[in-house]
């Protein structure tokens, strides 16, 4: 038992890295081979997940010092070799990327990994990414986990062909070689001034720069945040996600909802170790708030389903780094309670496209569909192969239509979905978003925040209200046309994931008080960095850990 928890903390990066190396030795003919391994390495990252929430809670932290977990690769102490740490962050990021692992996995088993290419591989090194990007301890590790979830993307983002489909998925990848090449610009300037890269030794290193010193690893610093923000979706650099993210398949969409967060907790965590100056938030405050205007426009504008989630990703990126923008630490929790809701809720609803909407037609170019465009004819229909009526229905017809169980559930979950998205009570949407207002409103503003928190209000209320017209049409247009159309095939691999995603975020509102507990600790800890850095220090020696710490 000590053995198992003294390797726990590296599992959730070599248990899909040995997954998917083992399936390249897996013919066609083993497809079931395939799958029952990759179900097995997402089940046991989910259960190392829940694990790790409880050995960093306060009521195992006598098992871990302070409840931090720090593994030491090739026994090399810190700063000297590559650490792995997890935290109560850390623990929470994993835990959620397993679940949207899992469910996305499952629900791609029904008919989304097609043979002829390496999908379960793939999306192995993609949770192995994931993985190891929220456990890293130090940026270089960071940019290389980085590096591979962003290389597995690539794969699966072009999959299934089609002119629309590549040239999205070109964009998409290069965009982020330019981010990925602005990340290690920012590395080395970083490092050839602090002369190390472990973010608890930096911690230390930064605050005995000299004044010129200081100009380099600010500039390194912001190239880095620059980096972050394109990965994160953020306004001006955001054009390539619309397309690449509507135009991949529904899988591969929900899986995206998770690779967007990454760059946003490598802002939360490199910016609450190593500090944030005031400008900086402003930046980041100003970004947010253009990401979440740009973003709601958008969605009011969006003709497919799939496109209009996609901007809702980007609306739910701007929130999260406009409220991060203000500097208030009690932020925190609020901020980290929205992002769980609105992964969830994004992946939930990239699936539902997939059962709702036609997305292989993305990728046709424009005029090849019957009478036009792929936007003048209507999604539902066109994604189970249902023929729509070329006569509409006179105006004297009766309108109204027994309603088949299939279409029942598919309505109730996009209800789900749109309320979830939107912000709207009961579901945790409202939550999220009620503690986060309520939160920025009761907090002593500076001189300049009480705008900026009355500006953040108006304009998430706004989004809202955006978000409800643009889903409630597309609801009426998918749900309520009144056309004859025959009732549709669903696969319980398809529904059983979406059911599971909106039954947590259900669980999520009744539970909210446990929720917000473990997640106020974690904010706690993220702004008091201290046992961060003692505790990934301390092979060094006491005297130097309390000085890094100091």
């Amino acid at each position: 038992m000590n053995l198992l928890l003294q390797h726990l903390v590296v599992l959730p990066i070599i248990i899909p890295l040995m997954a998917g190396a083992a399936m390249l030795f897996l013919s066609e003919a083993s497809r079931g081979a395939r799958t029952t391994l990759a179900l097995a390495s997402v089940l046991a990252q989910l259960a190392i997940g829940g694990v790790l929430l409880h050995l960093t809670s306060d009521a195992a932290a006598y098992i871990w010092q302070e409840g931090v977990g720090v593994y030491a690769i090739g026994n090399w102490p810190a700063p000297f070799g590559i650490v792995l740490v997890v935290d109560r962050l850390a623990a929470v990021m994993i835990t959620l990327g397993a679940i949207v692992s899992l469910t996305t996995l499952v629900y791609s088993i029904s008919r989304w990994d097609r043979p002829g290419q390496p999908f379960h591989s793939l999306f192995q090194l993609l949770t192995m990414g994931l993985n190891g990007a929220f456990l890293t301890g130090d940026l270089f590790n960071l940019f290389v986990f980085f590096e591979v979830l962003l290389a597995a993307s690539y794969g699966l983002v072009l999959r299934g062909g089609g002119v629309a489909r590549v040239k999205a998925g070109m964009h998409y990848i290069v965009v982020n070689l330019a981010a990925s090449f602005l990340f290690l610009i920012g590395v080395a300037l970083i490092y050839g001034v602090a002369g190390t890269l472990n973010m608890a030794d930096l911690a230390g290193r930064v605050a005995a720069l000299t004044r010129e010193d200081r100009a380099l690893f600010d500039t390194g610093a912001a190239v880095l945040g620059v980096a972050f923000l394109i990965k994160a979706g953020s306004w001006p650099l955001n054009f390539w996600l619309p397309g690449a993210y509507s135009a991949a398949t529904a899988p591969v969409a929900a899986m995206f909802a998770m690779m967007t967060k990454v760059g946003l907790y490598a802002v939360l965590r490199v910016g609450t170790i190593l500090g944030a100056d005031d400008r900086l938030g402003a930046a980041l405050f100003y970004l947010g708030l253009a990401t979440l205007v740009t973003g709601s426009i958008a969605m009011l504008g969006a003709k497919h389903l799939a496109r209009l989630v996609t901007y809702s990703v980007l609306v739910s990126t701007g929130i999260l780094l406009a409220a991060l923008g203000l500097q208030v630490d009690a932020l925190t929790s609020p901020v980290l309670f929205y992002l769980i809701v609105s992964v969830l809720t994004t992946a939930a609803f990239f699936m539902l496209t997939g059962m709702t909407t036609d997305r292989t037609r993305v990728a046709d170019p424009p005029g090849e569909a019957r009478g036009g465009s792929a936007a003048e004819i209507s999604p539902f229909y066109v994604g189970y192969g249902i023929k729509e009526p070329s006569v509409q229905p006179d105006d004297d017809e009766e309108i109204g239509i027994p309603i088949p169980a299939t279409i029942a559930f598919l309505g109730l979950m996009f209800v789900c979905c749109v309320l979830l998205a939107t912000g709207l009570p009961p579901l945790p949407g409202f939550v999220a978003k009620f503690m986060l207002l309520s939160t920025a409103l009761t907090q002593p503003p500076g001189a300049d925040g009480s705008a900026a928190v009355w500006a953040l209000c108006g304009a998430v209320l706004l989004s809202g209200l955006a978000g409800i017209v643009a889903l409630s049409r597309m609801g009426m247009r998918l749900f309520w046309s009144p056309i004859a159309r025959e009732t549709p095939r669903l696969r319980v691999l398809e529904a059983a994931p979406l059911a599971l995603l909106v039954a947590l975020c259900i669980g999520m509102s009744i539970g909210t008080g446990a929720v917000t507990n473990y997640l106020d600790a974690a904010a706690r800890s993220l702004h008091q960095p201290d046992t961060y850095i003692r505790v990934v220090l301390a092979q060094r020696g006491g005297e130097h850990a309390e000085e890094h710490a100091r």
